[in-house]
């Protein structure tokens, strides 16, 4: 897993009627047609396949991530509840395959927030109507911001700090480059270790029963 420590990138807005879209399910992510797969590589293809494409399969030009600014975005700013609905781990998948590794959101649906950091995507939690002012400087002229781990703080274009909360032990996990498998054999030494004393001082569980 790539570490994550400072991102510095486009940030696209995702609206409805203006403001922020909200209960953004992973079916809106990356419809059921696209789960056939179990690698990684080319989910972007069906990312958001409702909102880019238009009911005759050609491409809508109004949405956010087919616009020439926003193709190479790297930061997604959206509204309450993102990554809702049923659990498929394909939507971070879909997600950093287009290039998105951080998220900025009021609120995830709890499952897609523990399946960004085992990918390497940084949800951050904002308060709504800090969310609506980061879309609207991201729809302007210049959408490039910050997004600094290590000190916790979203930075605007226009140099505004918003601070942000996360777990100090993913965020180490993120910084390193680990997801759980990696942070547990980060311990392997120990885990090695303390196998070789549980031999030494019950042999008896090392029978055949």
């Amino acid at each position: 897993m790539k570490a994550f420590t400072t991102l510095t990138g486009t940030a696209a807005p995702l609206l409805d009627k203006g403001k922020p879209m909200s209960n953004v399910d992973t079916d809106m992510i990356i419809p059921k047609q696209f789960l056939k797969t179990t690698t990684r590589n080319g989910l972007s293809k069906g990312l958001f396949h409702e909102l880019k494409t238009n009911a005759d399969g050609s491409e809508n030009p109004d949405f956010v991530l087919n616009r020439p600014q926003y193709a190479k975005a790297s930061i997604l700013i959206t509204g309450e509840n993102f990554g809702c609905g049923s659990s498929r781990e394909h939507a971070p998948w879909a997600l950093l395959d287009q290039g998105i590794t951080c998220v900025i959101a009021p609120s995830f649906a709890d499952i897609f927030h523990n399946n960004c950091y085992k990918n390497g995507i940084l949800p951050v939690r904002l308060p709504a109507n800090v969310c609506e002012d980061l879309a609207a400087q991201a729809g302007g002229a210049n959408h490039v911001f910050t997004i600094d781990l290590e000190n916790q703080t979203v930075v605007t274009p226009d140099g505004v700090v918003h601070p942000f909360d996360v777990d100090p032990g993913r965020k180490l996990n993120l910084m390193a480059g680990l997801d759980e498998i990696g942070a547990s054999l980060s311990a392997e030494a120990d885990i090695s270790a303390f196998e070789t004393t549980r031999r030494l001082m019950t042999p008896w569980l090392e029978q055949a029963s």
